[in-house]
């Protein structure tokens, strides 16, 4: 037979113990105890030592006084693109005098309602999330807890928020009309499954789009979210690159690139020519590779800075700047792509 499962002990269940009010518990918990009579004090203390009461963190982020402290979450703190954002939201936060800590989800939603759960603990007097796709259950503990939350890298669609992105779509869409008006007559798309964040979504859809209007064909194959198979993928590319059409091969996911890039070893002879690559987001090996690689380069560091600036603004209420902006990408032309005219 199972065993019963243990009850939460509850501030109500505190007070009953210590024989007074709940007030007079959330006071003494959150340290409210200067006209409190010691005796009352002490009722409370050995309540809670002898409960092992835990407070609640989102009880406690709603009744905490401003630290001065902004909570991040991003995807994967490895990537160079959320280093280069974390940078940005710090530069911003420190000169405001706030201190930011930071959190990396890797894309689980159970990790992401983890880390906001511990940062309201702490106090943080707001958050900026790069969300996971199943945030929204997520971003009601942060609005009940009257907390500020922006998004970055991420519109997120529905939502009435306050965000800062980059022209992705737009972006892609150009680059790639661009190249099929170089002369590439086949384009492969070697990216992760799209739908999981709207980045991804607006990156693949700015490539067909294009592709579309230029009445060129393409073919794509699925990146796992686990990393690149560089030998399956190889052997992919080697059945579809098509060098008598010139074949464009476009990586919309930075931190796949570099398998990307190194399962294209056997086509380097034929770049620019007949076979291009176009990658995303410009991480620094790129322009020293041999061949340099193409790249659509996001402002990345200036998109923290925007989204520190907005969240600031939301918790000093000051309505001084936009509070959903988009940020335009660049795109980069070297080795691995003929350059584009104008």
């Amino acid at each position: 037979m199972a065993a019963a499962r243990k009850k939460r002990v509850t501030i109500t269940d505190i007070a009953e113990l210590a024989g007074t009010s709940k007030t007079t518990v959330s006071f003494y918990l959150n340290g409210k105890t200067d006209r409190m009579a010691p005796a009352t004090q002490e009722r409370i203390r050995a309540a809670v030592e002898a409960t092992g009461y835990v407070p609640n963190p989102l009880a406690r982020g709603m009744n905490a006084k401003s630290s001065r402290l902004v909570g991040v979450v991003v995807n994967d703190i490895a990537n160079a693109f959320s280093g280069r954002i974390v940078r940005g939201i710090e530069r911003v936060c420190h000169e405001a005098g706030y201190r930011v800590l930071v959190s990396s989800s890797n894309d689980d939603v159970a990790e992401e309602r983890a880390y906001i759960d511990r940062l309201l603990a702490v106090g943080v007097d707001g958050f900026i999330v790069q969300p996971t796709a199943q945030f929204r259950e997520v971003s009601r503990t942060i609005e009940e807890a009257g907390k500020e939350l922006v998004f970055f890298d991420s519109k997120f669609y529905d939502h009435g928020g306050s965000w800062v992105k980059t022209d992705n779509y737009d972006a892609v869409h150009a680059a790639v009309s661009s190249l099929a008006g170089a002369g590439y007559g086949r384009f492969l798309l070697v990216g992760a499954a799209p739908e999981l964040l709207s980045s991804r979504i607006e990156r693949t859809g700015g490539f067909v789009d294009a592709l579309g209007a230029a009445g060129a064909d393409h073919s794509s194959y699925t990146v796992p979210d686990s990393g690149v198979d560089v030998g399956d993928l190889t052997g992919w590319l080697e059945e579809n690159v098509d060098p008598g059409r010139r074949t464009l091969v476009f990586a919309p996911n930075c931190w796949a690139l570099p398998d990307v890039y190194v399962a294209m070893r056997p086509f380097y002879d034929l770049m620019p020519e007949a076979v291009g690559l176009l990658g995303f987001d410009n991480p620094d090996w790129a322009a020293v590779a041999s061949p340099a690689v193409s790249c659509i380069e996001q402002p990345a560091t200036e998109e923290g800075e925007a989204a520190a600036r907005i969240l600031l603004d939301l918790i000093d209420g000051t309505d001084a700047v936009p509070h959903q902006q988009v940020l335009p990408c660049s795109a980069i032309w070297r080795g691995t792509t003929l350059h584009p005219a104008g």
